[in-house]
């Protein structure tokens, strides 16, 4: 099952390997070299704000490509709301970075309250997941829902997210501090990637195991059980 799991990630890793390395392109060196190059002709700020465009465009045109509004379709939204919001009202170069990088703790606080009222983020993620991938599988998906270990499971994982991204944010808000604005645009980014990607690669290896689990459990309750044994 390890085996099989992990051929799952890697197989994952080369369906979505292409799309990674363009948001890779998009989100990180495109906003590097827009700020490298505008800085000196307009400031800091104002090229930190134009370096800002390529990744709020690339999510609005992937949202509007889904064309679906489900958990995921919400969470993309909300993160580009918060960017929008996060480059409105001005501010010192610091501050502006500050409010971008927040975003990302923002997104943790999110998990981290789905989490404590006992709605967990990651069911909703992956119920939505499901949907998209393999539509007939969703019945039996929320038929999972009531089994303790699986929501413990997902209970976890959510936690899980949550403090990755707070962690991620807080180390980035420090950096704001301690480093120059081109250096924390080249590790920054790396930062939150290598966070994302570490939680993405727990959360296919761990989820579906607590399913498998959860629906092998289920099974074994619905098995019939024969007639009691008479004594000797």
């Amino acid at each position: 099952m390890t085996q099989s799991r992990l051929t799952k990630i890697l197989a994952y890793a080369r369906a979505h390997g292409l799309k990674a390395g363009l948001e890779v392109a998009i989100n990180f060196l495109l906003p590097f070299l827009i700020y490298s190059s505008l800085r000196g002709a307009i400031g800091d700020v104002r090229a930190l704000m134009a370096a800002s465009g390529p990744p709020i465009l690339w999510s609005v045109v992937e949202f509007i490509r889904q064309r679906k509004v489900d958990a995921i379709a919400i969470l993309v939204l909300t993160g580009i709301a918060l960017s929008l919001l996060a480059f409105a009202g001005g501010g010192g170069v610091k501050f502006l970075q500050l409010r971008e990088n927040l975003v990302t703790g923002l997104v943790g606080l999110i998990f981290l309250g789905s989490a404590a009222i006992g709605k967990p983020l990651i069911y909703q993620l992956a119920r939505a997941g499901t949907r998209r991938a393999a539509p007939d599988r969703v019945a039996a998906f929320e038929a999972l829902r009531t089994d303790p270990g699986f929501r413990r499971a997902l209970t976890i994982t959510t936690l899980a997210w949550a403090v990755g991204l707070l962690a991620a944010s807080g180390l980035n808000c420090v950096l704001v501090f301690v480093v120059s604005i081109k250096l924390f645009m080249l590790i920054s980014g790396p930062i939150s990637y290598a966070t994302i990607g570490l939680l993405t690669a727990w959360t296919i290896w761990y989820v579906p195991r607590e399913k498998n689990l959860a629906e092998a459990r289920a099974e074994a309750a619905e098995r019939p059980r024969g007639p009691p044994e008479r004594p000797i």
